[in-house]
């Protein structure tokens, strides 16, 4: 993801400093102009905005506080731009930590998978001072089709992030038992996909129903594991809004049951073959 959105920052015309802690990964970059940076620190110096698109939460908090992290080196009024889907709770530690150090702090996930990070096909969501949304409202525009600003604490785009996840999940795990009982009833899961794709017009519907329908969760656009954290997230923000999430429990008890069975590493999409093995399909 951060690949796709580094090379549509410099496709655009601006000045990318890049870091990984896979040197090969931002060394990659370097070829298309990108400077690579030796820490995030260094990546951080004289720079206006450092976008950082990490895992989770541990991850994020090792890059932006961690020893040469980028709240050590970012300069004021200079901004962080986080594009990562993490918790709620560690967004609000970000803002107050960079305000601390008056340095600006806007929260950015992205929806899309590597691809459509690649082809500048992202819907960018972001909460923040409006100011600051403001002033970089063209590095959205740089990586995204479209961007929505959706409220001025930097942790309700963390909400949105979640709770559109969520969304993604619940699609996930209702494609999975129709398919399961489509199959079981010898109705082709590839002429249910096509009457569905109809019926709800949506790209997400048409790619995600098209993994399950072919089974084929390889080559991996988004690891079942992460999308477990996510589940696991959106339950902790259900929690920290007093808001029952019901469906979000069973389908985190579908993703617990999909790593039992060793698929954390695989698409999420895989986690239809809980809803399978449980009609007793292949």
């Amino acid at each position: 993801m951060g690949s796709g959105m580094a090379h549509n920052l410099l496709r655009a015309g601006n000045d990318v400093t890049v870091y990984n802690r896979s040197r090969e990964k931002a060394q990659a970059l370097s070829k298309d102009g990108a400077h690579v940076a030796d820490s995030p620190a260094d990546a951080c110096r004289n720079a206006d905005a450092v976008f950082t698109m990490l895992a989770d939460d541990p991850a994020l908090e090792q890059v932006a506080f961690g020893e040469q992290g980028v709240a050590s080196a970012l300069g004021k009024n200079a901004v962080h731009i986080s594009s990562s889907t993490i918790s709620t709770a560690l967004s609000r530690r970000l803002a107050a930590e960079h305000a601390s150090r008056g340095q600006g702090y806007l929260s950015a996930p992205v929806f899309g998978r590597p691809e459509a990070a690649e082809g500048k096909k992202l819907l960018v969501v972001v909460a923040g001072e409006q100011k600051l949304a403001g002033r970089f409202a063209p590095l959205f525009e740089a990586i995204g089709r479209q961007t929505f600003v959706i409220g001025a604490e930097p942790w309700q785009a963390n909400a949105a992030k979640l709770c559109g996840n969520f969304m993604i999940a619940s699609m996930l795990e209702a494609f999975a038992e129709a398919f399961a009982t489509l199959r079981k009833a010898d109705v082709p899961p590839h002429a249910f996909l096509e009457i569905m794709s109809t019926l709800f017009g949506s790209p997400v519907y048409s790619n995600y129903g098209r993994l399950i329908a072919d089974g084929k969760f390889e080559p991996v656009g988004f690891a079942l594991r992460l999308g477990f954290k996510d589940v696991r997230l959106v339950l902790q923000t259900a929690e920290e809004c007093a808001a029952p999430m019901p469906l979000a429990s069973l389908i985190h008890d579908q993703f617990v049951s999909a790593m039992a069975h060793g698929q954390a590493d695989q698409d999420w999409a895989s986690v239809a073959k809980v809803a399978a093995r449980n009609a007793g399909l292949e």
